[in-house]
C-alpha cells in the first residue's frame, strides 16, 4: 500500500512503517522485513508520555472504537506457565479469567506483571504489540478486531503508534480469532 503524502489518521502524520523503522521495537521491525502484510502498516510518531489508550486517543483524535489494546497474558496449568497476547479494541476489555483462561486451557490466567511482558517480548510497557511477538505465542483476536477496518496499536515503543487494517491480524503467526474475547468495558 503506497501512502498518500496528506493521509492523516485523526490528528496522526502517517507514513509507511517499512520507511521509519525508527519508530519501531527492533523486534517489530524485523517482523515487518519478513511479513507479506508489510506494506499494509503505517506509524506515526507521538508524545511517549501520551502513549496510554485514553490520552492517546484524547490528544491525536482518534477513536477509542478504532484503537486496540494487546495485552500479554500468563496462564498456568500446573507447574507449566505459557504466554498469550490477546489484541481487543479499547471500548472493551479482554475476558481473561473465562474465555481466555478456557482458551489456553489454563488453571489460572492473569495479566503478565509488567517486568515479564517487557522481558518477554523485547518491547517498551504501554507500546507492546502483536506484531514481532515470540512466534510461539498464540495471538487470540477479538473478532471485533478484525471487523473494525484500520485499526491503531502500539509499536512496540511508546513514542509511536501503526495502524494497520484489523483484518491483517487475522494474518500473523499463531493468530486466532475467537468471537466475544472481549466484554464491553465498564
Amino acid at each position: 500500500m503506497s501512502v498518500p503524502p496528506d493521509l492523516r489518521l485523526g490528528r496522526l502524520d502517517v507514513a509507511a512503517a517499512l520507511d521509519r523503522p525508527d519508530l519501531l521495537a527492533p523486534a517489530v521491525a524485523a517482523f515487518l522485513s519478513d511479513w507479506p502484510r508489510a506494506g499494509d502498516v503505517l506509524v506515526a510518531e507521538i508524545d511517549p508520555e501520551l502513549a496510554d489508550t485514553a490520552a492517546f486517543c484524547d490528544r491525536y483524535d482518534v477513536g477509542l472504537d478504532v484503537s486496540a489494546n494487546c495485552v500479554v497474558i500468563a496462564a498456568r496449568r500446573g507447574e507449566v506457565m505459557k504466554y498469550a497476547a490477546c489484541v481487543v479494541l479499547a471500548t472493551t476489555r479482554a475476558d481473561v479469567n473465562g474465555v481466555v483462561r478456557r482458551h489456553l486451557d489454563a488453571r489460572k490466567a492473569s495479566f503478565a506483571p509488567m517486568d515479564d511482558a517487557v522481558a518477554q517480548t523485547g518491547m517498551e510497557y504501554g507500546g507492546i504489540t502483536p506484531l514481532g511477538l515470540p512466534r510461539d505465542w498464540p495471538v487470540l483476536v477479538d473478532s471485533a478486531v478484525v471487523d473494525a477496518g484500520l485499526v491503531v496499536i502500539g509499536s512496540g515503543v511508546r513514542r509511536s503508534k501503526i495502524a494497520l487494517p484489523g483484518g491483517a491480524l487475522a494474518e500473523l503467526p499463531a493468530a486466532q480469532v475467537i468471537e466475544q474475547l472481549a466484554r464491553p468495558a465498564a
